[in-house]
């Protein structure tokens, strides 16, 4: 006996619709998915740029760095820093003096601001930099030129340079970074960096140096500065680049002989990689390089490094027992890789985060199973023997 069509042609539709609603859910799922990694990957860590990116944000929406730079009136940053009062100053970068702002929708930002007049490449390079998108890169949100002024509008860090919590006693920091918390320091910046130089065509940074690693209120460091030199080299005098670079420590010895002999844009992915071992440096010792006698008058920082293995006084003191022999010996000598004198020779960026993720990795299970301050901790002098 056989069915009745309509029952048939029911069931059949039902079932056709349970399906639909199946693929559409499992669809939404997907996308969702793909929103929330891109925000902890390649957005910052501030939760509302998911928010301003899924609803399109607006014309004074600065969290979205999908729309490109915005334009600011000079008006509106003068009101942002109580026309720039020194009170809001909180520091001076390559590009000029940097001014804390509060934008009249409850944004922080960092203000930066040099003299100069309108330019179209100054414009041009923003609208680059504004486009470049990641967890562990200081957003820029727009520029204002106006009134013989060049102004820069970024994103603001609550917590400051890393350089507030490591040496910089002029600050009033409590923090103490652990071995395991320099370790992911390290990361987030090796990142930072990696993500610029996998750009098509590359963008170095050229002044990569510990005072421009930044830390957010969760403590995630951010590169500050990315295209900040290539945007000087468009816009103004070499002047500019000679203050970036004679005597800056941090700079590949190779690119300053060659910059002494009048020769511009010298630097390449492996001086960043040179730059990134002085700060693995700093972060290892304590110390500012840039202060210390005793490096300058060593041939060169491998030799210092190697120094002061032998003679028990490269690793920070305030360390204490927060790390493994093994941990710092391997971050010790990816330190002293990077610093390698040649350039072919280095590490690139993806492979120093890499190796330092491996290392944060296997300290973080070492310290989690014996825990902190057992006997695999050791002294420098101990690390390279036996």
């Amino acid at each position: 006996m056989t069915m009745p069509l309509a029952p048939i042609v029911g069931v059949t539709g039902g079932v056709a619709s349970i399906v639909m609603a199946i693929v559409y859910i499992w669809f939404c799922v997907k996308q969702c998915k793909k929103l929330n990694n891109r925000n902890s990957e390649t957005a910052s860590s501030d939760p509302s740029a998911l928010v301003e990116w899924n609803r399109g944000g607006g014309s004074s929406s600065v969290t979205g760095a999908t729309h490109g730079a915005r334009q600011f009136s000079l008006d509106e940053l003068e009101q942002a820093t109580k026309h720039f009062s020194d009170s809001n100053i909180i520091g001076e970068g390559t590009f000029g003096l940097v001014y804390k702002g509060l934008l009249q929708d409850g944004t922080v930002v960092a203000i930066k601001q040099r003299r100069g007049p309108p330019q179209r490449e100054f414009e041009e390079e923003v609208h680059y930099l504004s486009e470049i998108w990641h967890r562990n890169l200081v957003t820029v949100h727009g520029y204002c030129q106006e009134d013989g002024l060049r102004i820069l509008v970024s994103q603001h860090l609550p917590n400051g340079s890393i350089c507030n919590h490591l040496y910089d006693s002029g600050q009033d920091s409590t923090t103490s970074l652990d071995f395991k918390q320099r370790l992911s320091i390290a990361l987030n910046a090796a990142r930072g960096l990696s993500h610029l130089h996998s750009l098509t065509p590359p963008l170095v940074h050229k002044n990569f140096k510990t005072s421009n690693v930044l830390v957010d209120e969760n403590f995630i460091a951010k590169v500050a500065d990315a295209g900040i030199v290539k945007l000087l080299e468009r816009t103004d005098d070499a002047g500019s680049l000679t203050r970036i670079i004679t005597g800056n420590i941090f700079c590949d010895p190779d690119d300053c002989i060659i910059f002494r002999v009048g020769e511009l844009s010298v630097f390449s992915e492996a001086s960043d990689v040179y730059s990134f071992g002085v700060f693995l440096l700093e972060l290892v010792s304590g110390q500012e390089t840039a202060h210390c006698n005793s490096i300058r008058n060593c041939d060169s920082l491998i030799h210092w490094v190697e120094s002061r293995i032998d003679s028990g006084e490269l690793i920070d003191d305030g360390l204490s027992s927060s790390f493994t022999s093994g941990g710092m010996r391997d971050l010790i000598e990816l330190t002293l890789w990077c610093l390698n004198l040649t350039g072919d020779k280095r590490p690139r960026m993806e492979v120093v985060a890499s190796k330092l993720e491996m290392i944060l990795e296997k300290e973080r299970s070492l310290t989690t199973v014996m825990g902190e301050g057992t006997s695999t901790v050791t002294t420098a002098t101990q690390l390279f023997t036996g």
